[in-house]
């Protein structure tokens, strides 16, 4: 009864946004650079909490922090979600700032207040009219868990593991050539690569 009222009032609230929109747009235009509405924000944590099943709320993370699972999240969020999240989860980032709602800064009691289990099915189903995508599949994902950890070791981020995430980060093709061309001018400069030099000989 209560879910069927939420997402009545959601329905409503969509409505509500709709046409304000549209009243926003004849006067003024859309533009995702604009700061989200109060009245956007809400609908947006509510997408989001709809997100999760009832009755899951409280599951628990079927996994426990350690160095080992830790570092493991770190490698995926870099590769996988640093893109929007930044490496730190601050959403500073150029996609992050320009997502409409933009990334949130995923260290701030707005996301650290969330259970275990609505940071899981955020991750796993997405949000809707937001940008961020639903990355698992039918069943249940063990990557998703493990990244709950990170999220929840993202104000306690050393540098160190921030430098590491870094490295971690995919490469552009232009970023690769200037690595490459880097490591190769750096090869060529060891004594044992470098070509050997030409000695002439006189003849008597």
């Amino acid at each position: 009864m209560r879910k069927s009222r939420a997402l009545l009032f959601f329905i409503l609230a969509v409505a509500v946004v709709a046409i304000a929109g549209g009243v926003v747009a004849i006067h003024h235009g859309f533009s995702a650079r604009d700061q989200p509405s109060t009245l956007e924000t809400y609908v947006a944590r509510t997408a989001r909490s709809l997100a999760v099943p009832s009755g899951v709320k409280n599951e628990k993370n079927p996994f426990t922090p350690s160095p080992e699972l830790l570092a493991e999240s770190r490698a995926h969020f870099a590769d996988h979600c640093a893109i929007c999240h930044a490496n730190n989860g601050s959403g500073n980032t150029e996609i992050g700032r320009n997502l409409y709602p933009k990334a949130p800064d995923m260290r701030l009691p707005q996301t650290q207040s969330l259970t275990d289990a609505e940071l899981y099915y955020t991750i796993h189903n997405g949000i809707r009219l937001t940008g961020m995508p639903a990355w698992g599949g039918d069943v249940k994902d063990e990557d998703s868990w493990k990244l709950v950890l990170l999220i929840r070791h993202l104000p306690q981020l050393t540098p160190e593991e921030e430098r590491e995430m870094e490295a971690l980060n995919p490469k552009g093709s232009g970023e690769k050539q200037e690595e490459q061309e880097e490591e190769q001018f750096l090869n060529e400069d060891q004594p044992s690569n470098r070509a050997p030099k030409s000695s002439s000989h006189q003849n008597h």
